[in-house]
């Protein structure tokens, strides 16, 4: 069945049948990429742009590998090293990257509705890497991936989504995918680190960790992006740990084979006790760095069959 969208601009919209289609394309990949025989030549003479306008290291990195592992000549360009820095608009330089004619743009900014503004000018597939406080739908598969794999479905899972809620674009992506596939999510956090609005998403809501964690599947914790705070959200991030940080003690509430997930990159001590982030029985945050590649991978695939008169 064809990918029905052109671009891939967030999980909200998108059907139950259209993320299955991405994940089990994605599974395939993550298999093929244990093996010795990685490269594929699917995208073979097309081009595709990573624009970030952000920092990144595991998203950029792992659709740069993504897209040379299908074959695609991959042009990296970052705000601090174009015309970008010397005052482009956004307009122009969606104007200026279109008439190179690319075969894919994946776009990383940080104002939410960026990617969307982009797309609408250009004649390519346009693909979110995160958008401000928006979405980050790559993300957001991947982590349905890593889960699915663990635990061999998703539908009926309890996930906390604990941590600085305000202001993840990954925490509303999983919010959004959780929700179509058929788990229960519960979001534990501070009430001074909520969206407004957080009792219309389907979600139930707690602000104590233990209370919150009992008889969960999945704990994925949140970065604290202090970066985006200009106030104080809570008084110290001594205190945040103590209280919102994962230790053992708090996931000894959540189900004994409760699997642990972060999108990186961590603060130790902050958000996640070193430990817990170690421990290779619970612990899934380097098998979402590996899924990664594969969902970048599927997510190539899917938005360019149009493209190549692909659509098996």
């Amino acid at each position: 069945m064809p990918f029905a969208h052109k671009h891939l601009l967030g999980i909200e919209g998108l059907k139950e049948h259209e993320i299955t289609q991405t994940l089990d394309l994605a599974d395939t990949y993550a298999s093929s990429n244990r093996t010795s025989q990685k490269k594929k030549n699917i995208l073979e003479g097309k081009t595709q742009i990573n624009l970030f306008y952000e920092n990144s290291t595991r998203t950029r990195m792992s659709f740069e590998i993504a897209g040379k592992r299908l074959g695609a000549d991959v042009t990296n360009m970052t705000s601090s090293g174009s015309s970008i820095k010397k005052g482009e608009t956004l307009l122009d330089t969606a104007l200026t990257l279109n008439a190179m004619h690319p075969d894919i743009l994946v776009v990383r900014h940080g104002s939410a509705g960026a990617v969307q503004l982009l797309s609408q000018k250009m004649n390519c597939p346009v693909l979110n890497a995160g958008d401000g406080q928006h979405e980050h739908p790559t993300q957001a598969l991947l982590d349905a991936l890593t889960i699915r794999r663990r635990k061999g479905r998703i539908t009926r899972l309890t996930v906390a989504i604990c941590g600085d809620v305000l202001h993840s674009r990954v925490a509303r992506s999983n919010i959004h995918l959780l929700g179509i596939m058929g788990a229960r999510i519960r979001l534990i956090a501070p009430p001074t680190l909520l969206p407004s609005g957080v009792d219309k998403m389907g979600c139930e809501i707690f602000h104590d960790m233990h209370e919150g964690l009992k008889g969960c599947d999945v704990v994925m914790m949140l970065r604290l992006q202090t970066e985006r705070m200009n106030v104080g959200y809570f008084p110290s991030i001594s205190e945040y740990f103590t209280l919102y940080g994962l230790d053992y003690d708090k996931l000894s509430m959540a189900k004994e084979d409760a699997m642990i997930m972060h999108p990186g990159p961590m603060n130790r001590g902050v958000e996640i006790d070193a430990a817990v982030a170690d421990d290779i029985e619970k612990s899934a945050i380097q098998e979402q760095v590996e899924m990664g590649v594969a969902v970048r991978m599927a997510c190539l695939d899917l938005l360019t069959q149009a493209d190549r008169g692909d659509e098996s």
